[in-house]
């Protein structure tokens, strides 16, 4: 038995209670937005509202006195220093598809459900309008929803532990001149949880990258180019799909490969079952380092020796739809990508008959 995409429903164990709000900085069209929806939140819901000290700080909220009494309620954190992962019922985004990829980052386990208002530029994952937030808030808070579990990356980075010694000047005590030393003194190791895609790239070098990819162990590849996308279904409508790749339903278990600009003529996209385990790592013969990011975050050197491990995580992002998944997702794909907009073919004129 298939399961229709359509049955998986939001469900409540217990009313919620606390809200996390997530909001683009630095985008004054939003501040009424923003505001609106805290005081709906906090006054007519009876709701604990989270929310970044740093959108605090946007003087247009700092100074505002009719906010004040709205803002005096809120419970902040501070991104990487405060875990709020076991306080949240649900997220609310305000913004573009950034948001989402915001509050995913924040949840590096299990992710509350995440409802995203379109108010940015693109809005792919944002299927919600604001003009009726009060009864699409409702509507959540009540449980009357469908959700698509968008499923994410768990991304293991090992890197050679390479300790550098600044030696001043260059000139070591005995008079020898001498560059940075690297000392290997064991393994750092970094985990990620990633809801677009891995992108594996040459950075600021002129040659091509040169990477391996094994799959389940086994080379199954050696990516000659500009560098290789690992993503998610969620991913292949992002970066992916600007590399040629084909856009996959986010309810598919699926994990994308696709080369960025292969020096190969028949270097095509792949499609990988869900389950299986990727390691990517310089090629012995690359002449250069890698990049590596992580949905355009956290951008780091790959050198020799360093893997990056990418399985898929036990940790999907709920995603609450605005209709159901299917209808959500092909209305952006007209919407925001204009997917196959073409002109119709006029039909041959029927002759009168003589």
């Amino acid at each position: 038995h298939i399961q229709d995409p359509a049955s998986q429903r939001l469900t409540w164990n217990k009313p919620p209670k606390s809200v996390l709000v997530i909001k683009k900085i630095h985008d004054a069209s939003l501040l009424q937005p923003f505001k609106e929806l805290c005081a709906y939140l906090t006054e007519e819901n009876n709701m604990i509202v989270y929310v970044e000290k740093k959108v605090l700080e946007d003087p247009a909220i700092a100074n505002d006195e009719h906010f004040g009494p709205v803002k005096k309620k809120f419970c902040t954190f501070r991104e990487d220093y405060d875990d709020i992962s076991n306080q949240i019922d649900f997220i609310i985004c305000l913004g573009g598809d950034g948001t989402l990829l915001y509050a995913s980052s924040l949840f590096q386990g299990s992710v509350p459900p995440v409802m995203a208002f379109h108010l940015g530029s693109l809005g792919f994952l944002t299927p919600f309008n604001f003009e009726n937030f009060q009864s699409q808030v409702t509507q959540v808070i009540e449980g009357n929803a469908a959700l698509v579990l968008r499923s994410r990356l768990k991304v293991k980075v090992v890197k050679e532990h390479r300790e550098k010694t600044t030696v001043q000047n260059g000139i070591e005590e005995n008079g020898v001149v001498s560059a940075n030393l690297e000392k290997e003194v064991g393994k750092q190791i970094m985990q990620y949880q990633v809801l677009n895609e891995v992108v594996v790239d040459r950075g600021p070098s002129s040659y091509l990258s040169n990477v391996d990819v094994f799959l389940d162990g086994h080379l199954i590849t050696t990516v000659q180019g500009d560098g290789v996308i690992v993503s998610t279904p969620t991913g292949s409508t992002a970066y992916a799909a600007a590399a040629g790749a084909s856009m996959i339903h986010p309810n598919v278990p699926a994990i994308m490969i696709t080369p960025i600009c292969p020096h190969s003529l028949s270097f095509r996209p792949i499609v990988v079952p869900a389950g299986v385990e990727l390691k990517i790592m310089l090629s012995p013969d690359a002449r250069n380092t890698a990049w590596v990011s992580f949905d355009g975050r956290k951008r780091q050197e790959i050198c020799h020796g360093d893997s990056i491990s990418i399985t898929t995580s036990c940790y999907p992002l709920p995603s609450i739809c605005f209709r159901d998944p299917v209808s959500d997702w092909f209305e952006s794909l007209a919407e925001c990508l204009h997917w196959n907009v073409r002109k119709k073919q006029n039909n041959f004129a029927v002759e009168e008959e003589e």
